[in-house]
């Protein structure tokens, strides 16, 4: 199974679960590594990841992402999580990025696939794909958290995103200077 591979390969972090989904699927929340850490010691372990996306939810079936999501503090690492998962998108996956450093909504046009950039400088990635589904907590209920991300991605299968529908490298050129707040523990 494609999640639990990601898994043992250590590019799933601060997991939240990977859970059955329906017939055939499986659901993920968490961050996933974009770049791993360097090794650290003879045994092999590695420092923290230098890059990765925060509160990403997948969709997959047994070998294929059929839908994603995650929040981006830059868009630049849009580019670095195609570079290491695109392989595994199935050919219909649905994406949709949460994006820090972007004003107005986007749709990316890179391989014959529209990956949807919302802007979103704070906030739950989660409850953000709840209100583009236009779903209720209410429809959730009774649901594993798993079916909750069927649900949502089929709620949002057939959605046409706002935005100019333009290449990466296009949409890299419209970043806007943000400024993140740091939050917990001092």
């Amino acid at each position: 199974m494609l999640l639990k591979d990601y898994e043992q390969r250590g590019l799933l972090i601060n997991l939240n679960f990977i859970e059955p989904a329906g017939p055939g699927l499986f659901g993920f929340r968490g961050d996933m590594v974009l770049i791993e850490g360097e090794i650290a010691d003879s045994s092999g372990r590695r420092r923290p990841p230098s890059s990765t996306v925060r509160q990403a939810v997948i969709l997959a079936d047994g070998e294929k992402l059929k839908f994603i999501s995650a929040w981006l503090d830059d868009l630049a690492k849009l580019e670095l999580f195609l570079k290491r998962y695109e392989s595994d998108f199935a050919p219909d996956v649905a994406a949709v990025f949460l994006v820090a450093n972007i004003g107005d909504p986007l749709v990316v046009v890179e391989g014959g696939r529209e990956i949807a950039l919302v802007p979103l400088l704070d906030g739950m990635v989660w409850n953000e794909l709840l209100d583009l589904a236009a779903l209720e907590k209410s429809d959730l209920k009774g649901q594993s958290s798993g079916q909750k991300i069927t649900t949502v991605a089929q709620a949002l299968a057939g959605n046409k995103f706002k935005g100019d529908r333009i290449p990466l490298a296009a949409a890299l050129e419209r970043t806007i200077e943000v400024e993140l707040e740091s939050r917990g523990a001092v």
